[in-house]
C-alpha cells in the first residue's frame, strides 16, 4: 500500500518569522510583567506588615466575630464532622459540639478597697474640733484609711566584733612565749559572707539585682538614684557584684537546678533572643563595636526556668545544653533545633568524644503557625488565610475549655474533639498549598509551614501534659527584651553568662510565686553556710519548704551564725543530683 503523500513544506516567509519572534517576545514580556506584579504585591504586603507592627499594634489580633460570620457555613460543617464521632450527651465532652467563643467577662467593681487587710505599718492622725473640745464629750473615733508613701533609704549596719585579752588556750600560750607583748589580744572572726570584701549586705545586693533583672532598671539609673539618697554607689561596683554573684549562683544553685531538670523533666520549652555584648578592648585600648550573642530560655515543666548565654547560636551549642535530656522539646521550627530531634546515630560526634544517646521528640507551636496566617490575612486580605485563622481559633477554644482537667482526661478529650478539627485543618492547608506552592508570597509561606510541621503540630495528642503553644518561653524572653531597651548591652561574655544565671533565679522565683528580691536576699544569706551536696534545696521550687526549717531569727539577721537543718524526710527531699 502506497504511503500517503505528505503536504509540501513551504518555507516561512519573513513576515511569518517576524510574527513568531514577536509572539515569543510578547510571551516573555507578559511573563516578566506577571513576575514583577507578584513581586510588587509581595513588597506591598511586607510594607503593610511593617507599618502595622510599627504604628498600629504588635498584638496579632483579628475581628473573630467577623470571621465567624464570614465562614458560618464552614463552622457548621466542622461541627457536624465532630458530632459524627462523639454522640451527644456522652460524659467527659461537649456532646460533639464546639462551644461558642466566649469573651472574658468584665470584672465587677468592688468599690474602695479595705486597706486594713494589707500587711502595712500604720500611723495614726487624730483630728479634733477645737470648737467642740471642752463643750462636748468625746466618745469615739470615725476612722478611714488612706495610703501613704515613705521614701526608703539606706541603713548603716555596724558589725561589732568582740576583742579579747589574755586568752587562755594552748595556741595563745605558745605565741606569748615568743612575743608576749604582741599576742595578748584576739578579735572575733568576720562572719561568713557571700562577698566578703564588699560593703553591701545580702539585702542591698538582692535589691540591686532584682531592680535590674526583674524590673529592668539599669545600673546607671540606680547609681543616680543612690546619689540622690545620699550614699553614692558607682555602676562599676554594681557590675562587679552582679558578675561575682551570677558566677557563684551558676556554679551552685543553678547547676543543681539544671542537673535536676535534665534528669526529671517531661518537656522543655525553649526559645532564643539576641543581645548585644561589649567586646573587650585589646592592648591598644581601642574601642570595638558590640557583637551579637543570644540568650536561650528553657522552661523545664513547671519546675525551673533557665537563661543560658550562647556566644554563637549554633546547633552544636544548643545540643550541648540539652545533652542527656530525654523527653519532649517544644520550640519553633528554627533550623538550629533540628539536631536535637535526630536519631543518636545521625548526630555528629561532640568535641569531647562522648555521644549523646538521648532521644527527644519535637513539639510544635500553634502560635507560630497562626502568626504566619495572621500576617497573610492582614496584608494580603486572603480568604484562605482568614479561614485558616478561624480553624486555628476553634482548636484553641476547644483546648482551653478543658484547662484544669487531669492529663488523662485532656488526652481523651483531644482525641474525641480536636482530632477531627486538626485533620480537617491539615487537609485544608495541603489542598491550598498544592495550588500556590509555585507562587512566592506570605500565603505560600504560611501554608508551607503548616504542611512541613504537621508532625510536631499534632504531637500534643501524645500526652495531656503537652501544650499547644510555646508562649511560655516567649513570655520569659520578654524579661530580656524589655530590659535591654534600658541597659542596651552586657559588658562581656562572662558578664552575660552571669546575667543569665541571675535571670534564671528571678524567673524561677516568679514561676513559683516568690518575691524575687526576698528570695535573693535569703539565698545570699544562707549560701555561704550551705553544704555543697544540698544546693538543690535552695532552688525556688523547694525554697518554701527549706525556709520553714530554718531559724527565722537567724535568717532575718544580715550576718551571723546559721544553723543548717537536717535534710528533709525522704518523701519531701529533692531528687538526688
Amino acid at each position: 500500500m502506497a504511503e500517503p503523500s505528505k503536504a509540501p513544506q513551504h518555507p516561512m516567509t519573513s513576515a511569518e518569522q517576524r510574527v513568531v519572534e514577536l509572539e515569543a517576545q510578547l510571551a516573555a514580556v507578559i511573563q516578566e510583567r506577571d513576575s514583577l506584579r507578584l513581586a510588587y504585591r509581595n513588597l506591598q504586603a511586607e510594607i503593610e506588615l511593617l507599618r502595622r507592627r510599627l504604628f498600629v499594634a504588635k498584638a496579632e489580633r483579628l475581628d473573630t466575630q467577623q470571621l465567624e460570620l464570614e465562614f458560618a457555613d464552614k463552622l457548621a460543617a466542622l461541627d457536624a464532622l465532630t458530632r459524627q464521632l462523639q454522640p451527644p450527651g456522652e460524659p467527659g465532652g461537649t456532646g460533639g459540639r464546639t462551644p461558642p467563643s466566649k469573651e472574658r467577662p468584665a470584672r465587677k467593681p468592688k468599690g474602695r478597697r479595705d486597706l486594713r487587710e494589707a500587711d502595712l505599718p500604720e500611723e495614726r492622725i487624730e483630728v479634733t474640733d477645737p470648737s467642740l473640745d471642752g463643750r462636748a464629750e468625746r466618745f469615739d473615733w470615725e476612722e478611714s484609711c488612706r495610703l501613704m508613701w515613705r521614701r526608703a533609704g539606706f541603713v548603716r549596719l555596724v558589725i561589732a566584733r568582740a576583742k579579747y585579752r589574755n586568752v587562755d588556750d594552748d595556741t595563745t600560750a605558745a605565741a606569748e612565749a615568743e612575743a608576749p607583748a604582741a599576742t595578748s589580744l584576739r578579735t572575733a572572726p568576720l562572719p561568713l559572707s557571700i562577698l566578703p570584701r564588699a560593703m553591701a549586705t545580702p539585702s542591698l545586693l538582692a535589691h540591686i539585682l532584682s531592680e535590674k533583672f526583674c524590673d529592668g532598671l539599669p545600673f546607671h539609673r540606680q547609681e543616680d538614684r543612690f546619689l540622690r539618697l545620699g550614699v553614692p554607689i558607682d555602676r562599676g561596683s554594681m557590675s562587679r557584684w552582679a558578675e561575682d554573684l551570677g558566677a557563684t549562683a551558676g556554679a551552685t544553685v543553678v547547676a543543681a537546678m539544671r542537673t535536676d531538670a535534665l534528669a526529671t523533666a517531661f518537656c522543655i520549652s525553649t526559645d532564643a533572643t539576641g543581645v548585644l555584648v561589649q567586646t573587650l578592648a585589646g592592648a591598644e585600648q581601642t574601642r570595638h563595636r558590640c557583637h551579637r550573642g543570644h540568650f536561650l530560655v528553657q522552661i523545664a515543666d513547671a519546675d525551673h526556668v533557665f537563661f543560658e548565654y550562647l556566644a554563637h547560636e549554633t546547633s552544636a551549642a544548643i545540643g550541648e545544653l540539652f545533652r542527656g535530656f530525654q523527653g519532649y522539646v517544644q520550640a519553633d521550627a528554627k533550623s538550629v533545633f533540628d539536631l536535637l530531634y535526630r536519631p543518636p546515630a545521625e548526630r555528629p560526634p561532640p568535641d569531647d568524644g562522648e555521644p549523646d544517646l538521648a532521644e527527644r521528640l519535637e513539639v510544635g507551636c500553634w502560635s507560630h503557625c497562626r502568626r504566619k496566617f495572621w500576617e497573610a490575612a492582614i496584608t494580603c486580605k486572603d480568604a484562605v488565610a482568614r479561614e485558616a485563622l478561624l480553624r486555628i481559633k476553634r482548636i484553641f477554644d476547644l483546648d482551653r475549655s478543658w484547662k484544669g482537667k487531669p492529663p488523662e482526661a485532656i488526652k481523651s478529650l483531644r482525641e474525641q474533639h480536636l482530632r477531627p478539627h486538626t485533620d480537617a485543618f491539615f487537609a485544608f492547608v495541603e489542598e491550598h498549598h498544592a495550588r500556590v506552592k509555585d507562587q512566592r508570597g506570605m500565603l505560600r509561606s504560611a501554608l508551607g509551614y503548616a504542611v512541613r510541621q504537621k508532625g510536631p503540630l499534632t504531637r500534643f495528642f501524645d500526652d495531656g501534659r503537652l501544650q499547644l503553644t510555646n508562649n511560655g518561653a516567649e513570655r520569659e524572653l520578654r524579661r530580656v527584651a524589655v530590659g535591654r531597651k534600658a541597659w542596651l548591652f552586657v559588658g562581656s561574655d562572662d558578664h552575660a553568662q552571669a546575667a543569665g544565671n541571675l535571670l534564671s533565679l528571678v524567673a524561677s522565683a516568679r514561676l513559683h510565686r516568690l518575691d524575687p528580691e526576698a528570695y535573693l536576699r535569703d539565698l545570699f544569706r544562707v549560701l555561704p553556710h550551705w553544704p555543697r551536696d544540698r544546693y538543690l534545696e535552695l532552688a525556688p521550687k523547694y525554697w518554701v519548704a527549706t525556709r520553714a526549717r530554718l531559724d527565722a531569727a537567724q535568717l532575718a539577721a544580715e550576718f551571723g551564725p546559721l544553723v543548717i537543718p537536717e535534710p528533709p524526710p525522704t518523701s519531701e527531699q529533692p531528687p538526688p543530683r
